[in-house]
């Protein structure tokens, strides 16, 4: 898989600048905030996945070169390993030569040392038996030709002796020297197959370490590129999705403008309903009043027309009277004919009387046409009460689509509520990658405590060490105090062989031999001192050698103990970085745990919100059949008030057949005293209806509610208050509705 980012930084560039002009674009509108919000949640999450690419990418070429770095190192360590290897074979073969001849030196020692102590005690006796001779000389008084051979024996053996003992110093001096090499390069090769054996250790762990940690790269470049394609995936996706938002956000700022247009047409249509129905409220009252006054009219007119009809009744019986007066007026009908004369001028009068009975007839046909105009207003009237109860029931629609608007925003929450469950997803991830970086301190810091112990085995096996070169230097002082002592024995020795040789000058002056093989034994004896004291200062400058080493030592023990205490430092800060770590691994579960309650709050209130939308469709429903029963009331109502009206227009009818009767009695009965007071009845009730209508008219043309007219002024609200309106409504209607079903149990 290629290294190259999935995005490149010129298509990043161009779409932060198309973000930059979309967020400016929303930023005016406040019904897109939710949208611009979301817009800029995925666009930070976006722009953090490609920085984090980019923070992996650059972690992955540092791996890849620490990796071929550290598979360069392994080589060269595998390469020196094998060379320790050869080195410590090599050395363990030097060290098995050393170690045999060692054995022989130890063994010639031993051999020289016997020598020495057999020679010093055959020196011992001779010079005992030289003292004896001397005096038994004295005594005996040998001769001196026995005593001159037996010297020269003496003296011959003397210095074989000596000469045997200088080369046995000499050998013994070669011994104790190639020992103490042996021993050094003994010392060297140990040390040096330590210091091998623990780089090869070392070696060892840093090459395993090397390869866990090539492997952990290994694993971590494999979780960076699946976690590459996963990003690039989600990219897509989120790329895929930005774009479906932006047709979306053209389409729902169409949709928005449509809107608008529709609210606006709406609000206005929804002001002149207002009006409307404010007017049409105001007239239906009117109206009411009106129809209230009409029946009260239509009851005192049934009133009069059964008044009427007993006056008929009344006047039938007084006709069938008038019958029989007629039969007595026939035959007084002379009598009339004198008052003819008189009877046809009140039959002028009653004439004029009757046409403008006629007239106030009239007057009420057209009364009548007008209250018929009137019922017929309100016949309009209630089909536009009809068509505004049909108007409602569209509104209803309107709230039960709002209702289901509401149902989308609960779903677009459910949505959110999924995105959020979906952030704590990831930082839930984000809290295992710390968690795992966590263990990857914890692991780091074991590692330097390892190290740190192993720093500090190294400072005692230093201190071992340096406690051993004490330990030699104490033993080379020993030595060097021994070697002072074999000198000062040398010495009393020398002292005593002078000593011997002047006696021997002042015994035997004339054995000049015996002096230049004197002499040349001091001169050996003086060579040796020589040589002793040359190895005396050798072993001065070695020790002082060993005390710079010492210092050295010491001043390398005070930088590992720096080193040690930086090691803790170092692994206190980690401490305490571990610490601060868990604390906020700790805070990130405390934050979880909150969202998780959080969220089971707002899914205990999407439950409610569902059990009181089906109690609000249920209470709907009771609301619809109820409108049915209404509506059906509301057609027998309408059924009965045309029954009404059309008993009124028979009784009309009737009450013009009978008043045409009337006037045929009228103008046959000379009952004139009675007409007038009818006429005069029918004159004030005509004089009250036209009053009426007067006023009526003026109030038409005037009225008193000038509220009605006023213009009623209103904004859209903000979605958010309508949610918050519908909430508190929501809250309302189950609180009403539980009263409800209180009172309906209470009634039952």
């Amino acid at each position: 898989k290629s290294g190259k980012p999935y995005l490149e930084e010129s298509a990043f560039e161009a779409l932060e600048k198309d973000f930059q002009e979309v967020i400016s674009l929303l930023k005016g509108d406040k019904t897109l905030e939710k949208f611009r919000i979301e817009y800029e949640k995925l666009h930070a999450v976006l722009k953090k996945s490609h920085e984090n690419e980019k923070r992996l990418m650059e972690k992955c070429r540092a791996l890849n070169a620490e990796v071929v770095m550290n598979s360069s190192k392994i080589a060269a360590l595998t390469k020196l390993s094998r060379d320790d290897q050869e080195t410590l074979s090599s050395m363990k073969t030097e060290i098995e030569k050393a170690w045999k001849m060692m054995d022989i030196a130890y063994e010639k020692e031993q051999k020289a040392k016997g020598t020495i102590d057999s020679l010093q005690k055959e020196i011992a006796r001779l010079t005992h038996l030289v003292g004896q001779g001397s005096g038994q000389s004295l005594e005996q008084e040998y001769n001196t030709q026995d005593l001159l051979k037996l010297q020269e024996e003496i003296t011959k053996e003397r210095n074989e002796l000596l000469s045997e003992i200088v080369k046995l110093r000499q050998s013994l001096t070669d011994a104790t020297g190639q020992q103490q090499d042996a021993e050094r390069a003994k010392n060297e090769a140990e040390q040096s197959i330590m210091q091998l054996q623990q780089e090869i250790q070392l070696q060892q762990n840093e090459a395993s370490r090397e390869a866990r940690k090539k492997e952990k790269m290994e694993k971590e470049l494999k979780n960076l590129l699946t976690e590459m394609d996963n990003k690039k995936a989600e990219i897509k996706n989120l790329q895929q999705r930005i774009e479906k938002n932006k047709e979306e956000q053209l389409k729902m700022e169409e949709h928005l403008q449509e809107q608008k247009i529709l609210n606006e047409k709406v609000g206005k249509e929804l002001e002149e309903i207002q009006t409307r129905n404010n007017k049409l409220l105001q007239e239906s009252e009117q109206n009411s009043v009106m129809f209230e006054e009409v029946m009260r009219d239509i009851q005192q007119k049934t009133a009069e027309l059964k008044a009427r009809n007993d006056e008929v009744t009344q006047i039938r019986l007084e006709i069938s009277k008038v019958n029989k007066v007629r039969e007595v007026l026939q035959n007084k009908l002379r009598v009339a004919e004198e008052q003819k004369v008189d009877a046809a001028h009140e039959r002028n009068t009653l004439k004029n009387q009757i046409s403008g009975l006629e007239k106030e007839l009239e007057a009420a046909k057209k009364q009548a046409e007008t209250d018929k105009k009137v019922t017929d207003a309100l016949m309009r009237e209630r089909d536009m009460l009809s068509k505004n109860l049909v108007k409602a029931t569209s509104e209803t629609e309107k709230q039960v689509n709002l209702v289901k608007l509401h149902e989308q925003s609960k779903r677009n929450l459910e949505q959110e509520i999924q995105n959020y469950k979906n952030e704590a997803q990831k930082q839930r991830k984000i809290i295992y990658q710390l968690e795992k970086e966590r263990d990857c301190f914890i692991n780091e810091s074991s590692k330097l405590k390892q190290k740190v112990l192993q720093h500090l085995k190294h400072i005692e096996t230093q201190e071992v060490q340096i406690c051993d070169y004490e330990k030699k230097i104490e033993e080379s002082v020993i030595k060097l105090q021994q070697q002072q002592n074999h000198c000062e024995t040398v010495r009393t020795e020398r002292n005593l062989y002078s000593k011997s040789l002047i006696e021997a000058k002042d015994e035997i002056a004339e054995m000049t031999n015996k002096v230049k093989t004197l002499t040349r034994q001091v001169d050996q004896l003086k060579e040796d001192v020589m040589g002793k004291e040359a190895a005396l200062v050798k072993a001065h400058l070695e020790h002082q050698q060993i005390e710079k080493e010492k210092e050295s030592l010491k001043a390398e023990l005070l930088k590992m103990k720096k080193q040690a205490l930086e090691t803790k430092c170092f692994i206190e800060n980690q401490e305490a970085e571990e610490r601060r770590l868990l604390k906020i691994i700790a805070e990130a579960d405390a934050e979880r745990l909150k969202q998780n309650k959080e969220l089971e709050q707002v899914i205990k209130a999407r439950d409610i919100l569902g059990s009181q939308l089906v109690r609000r469709s249920d209470e709907a429903a009771l609301l619809y059949e109820k409108i049915k029963i209404q509506q059906s009331i509301l057609n027998k109502g309408e059924a009965q008030y045309r029954q009404r009206v059309e008993d009124i227009r028979l009784l009309k009818l009737e009450i013009k057949n009978l008043q045409r009767e009337k006037g045929i009695l009228g103008k046959s009965v000379a009952n004139v005293e009675e007409l007038r007071q009818e006429v005069h009845h029918m004159q004030k009730e005509l004089l009250r209806k036209q009053a009426r209508c007067k006023v009526l008219e003026e109030e038409l043309e005037n009225p008193l509610n000038v509220h009605r007219w006023r213009k009623l002024e209103a904004s859209d609200p903000n979605t958010y208050e309508l949610i918050q309106k519908i909430q508190r409504l929501q809250k309302q209607l189950i609180s009403k509705t539980g009263e409800v079903i209180e009172k309906e149990l209470l009634l039952q």
